[in-house]
């Protein structure tokens, strides 16, 4: 049974989608005014581990997260800029697309655009107005607070300890005085600006509030209630709060059944911000980082807590990864290199997968607990490496050995990270140089590098038998210089990749 930590309940909870073996799951996607920083990113790739692991488990996710192309900020980047908004939104949800896809982010199965959903928005705020829940002044429209006795449940406020101002009316902070009958009512329609983007509605031209296009959207593609929102515990107020107030006055029903967020990233224990000069966009740091090494960082803090961000943890990342893939090619090579015989015991094997398969669905199962995940996936690792010590593979050891490697490359692809080993024996792993090498020093006379090694390694057996150890050693720091490291093992010279061409 999966169980998950609902904000609203403040609790741990048991898992009931609303529909047996399907979820319903939309994640607040980004406002499009500049590229996302690596906090975001921490949000975006946290929901895609936790929807992969769903599909994983089984489950029929539909996930939605919307872009919010039209916004205060975004109107304000295009003034400055002298650019249309629409012009801004284009080129920046097109940088968000192509940063999620560097990150290895899923896709969702819908992506809705803001500025497409304007008549979703407009039949929302009428069924507000209508019910009497908002209230419309000179063009702009505001929801009252006060209207709905359940606002402040989600963020455990009191209504009476609030100050307003949830986000302002108008791009440039001014207009408000006067016109809210309460300092908490926030906009869900805004009355159009000269310069500004806007739709016709019955309340005059003007442009949908923040809080007001997820409610629309979600509920246009998803219908209500929500199995799971998400998104960072920065949006926890009053943006979800908002959502909640809006949609459940507007329709009578449950907006969402599971609210989930993620916690914030800290650069070097310190908070992110523009003004301390630690201000870090996902691209710029995927240009020096792989993105399966960043997704090993952050997966080893729960999703709910906290995370920092350093060059040091990066490091211990891109450690951890390395082992794996060292462990896959282990594996691989072994199975590919069997010998006569009685080998190690599939026990060796069978007994560390098993705990593995346990263990993994335990800590996932617990409230997404990626570290206690990837604890596990460690765990086998070093119990198989433990077992196997200096021994082979016999012919019966095989297909035990082949499902370990595989439950390990499957567990770390539901993480998104492909861990497939590094095909030390496959012929494209070869570069050209090394046919040259064997013609100089094995007088190969063909063009395939794949044979090309082959003789480069006989002619190294037979210089060793024979005491050549000259020639011995030219084919090994030959092979040496394009990167390659030549292993002795029982089943023959083993070639591994290890610096770079």
């Amino acid at each position: 049974m999966i169980r998950l930590y609902d904000t609203q309940s403040h609790a741990k909870r048991d898992f009931h989608p609303v529909e047996e073996g399907k979820i319903r799951m939309y994640v607040c996607g980004p406002t499009v005014y500049n590229y996302i920083h690596i906090g975001n990113a921490r949000t975006f790739i946290s929901f895609d581990v936790i929807r992969r692991y769903l599909m994983w488990r089984g489950f029929d996710v539909t996930f939605v997260q919307n872009v919010t192309d039209v916004d205060d900020k975004i109107i304000k980047k295009a003034n400055e800029e002298g650019r249309s908004a629409a012009e801004v939104a284009a080129e920046y949800t097109e940088a968000f697309i192509a940063d999620m896809h560097a990150a290895g982010v899923l896709d969702p199965d819908i992506r809705p655009r803001a500025t497409e959903e304007i008549d979703a928005m407009i039949d929302l705020v009428g069924r507000l107005v209508d019910a009497g829940h908002a209230y419309e002044v000179e063009g702009d429209v505001y929801f009252g607070v006060r209207s709905f006795p359940a606002y402040g449940a989600l963020s455990n406020r009191n209504v009476d300890d609030l100050e307003g101002g949830h986000r302002e009316l108008r791009a440039d902070g001014q207009g408000l005085e006067g016109r809210k009958r309460d300092e908490l009512d926030f906009a869900v329609w805004k009355a159009a600006k000269p310069g500004e983007p806007s739709w016709d509605s019955p309340w005059g031209k003007g442009r949908p509030g923040w809080h007001i296009e997820c409610s629309a959207m979600s509920r246009t593609y998803l219908g209500l209630p929500l199995d799971i929102h998400g998104g960072g515990s920065d949006l926890v107020f009053p943006h979800h709060e908002n959502e909640i107030a809006q949609s459940e006055a507007a329709y009578g029903e449950t907006f969402c059944n599971y609210w989930m967020h993620g916690g914030m990233l800290q650069i070097n224990q310190e908070k992110m911000s523009k003004s301390l000069g630690n201000f870090l966009l996902l691209r710029d740091v995927l240009k020096t980082t792989d993105a399966r090494v960043l997704r090993m960082l952050m997966l080893q803090t729960h999703y709910r807590s906290p995370l920092d961000f350093s060059d040091e943890r990066l490091d211990e990342a891109a450690s951890s990864l390395e082992r794996v893939e060292n462990f896959i090619d282990r594996m691989d090579w072994l199975v590919k290199h069997p010998v006569e015989g009685e080998g190690i015991g599939t026990q060796a094997f069978s007994v560390p997968l098993q705990a593995l398969r346990e263990g993994f669905v335990a800590a996932m199962d617990d409230d997404f607990n990626t570290a206690g995940a990837l604890g596990a996936l460690f765990s086998c690792i070093n119990d198989v490496n433990a077992a196997l010590g200096t021994a082979s593979l016999g012919q019966g050891d095989i297909e035990a050995a082949s499902d370990a490697r595989d439950a390990v490359v499957e567990l770390f692809g539901v993480f998104g990270i492909d861990v497939p080993g590094r095909a030390t024996d496959a012929q494209d792993a070869y570069p050209a140089e090394v046919v040259a090498l064997a013609r100089e020093i094995a007088s190969f006379e063909g063009d395939d590098a794949q044979a090309a090694v082959e003789a480069l390694l006989e002619t190294r057996a037979q210089a060793r038998a024979s005491k050549m150890w000259a020639v011995a050693d030219a084919v090994r720091d030959g092979m040496g210089a394009l990167g390659f490291v030549i292993e002795d093992t029982p089943q023959g010279a083993k070639v591994t990749y290890e610096g770079n061409r």
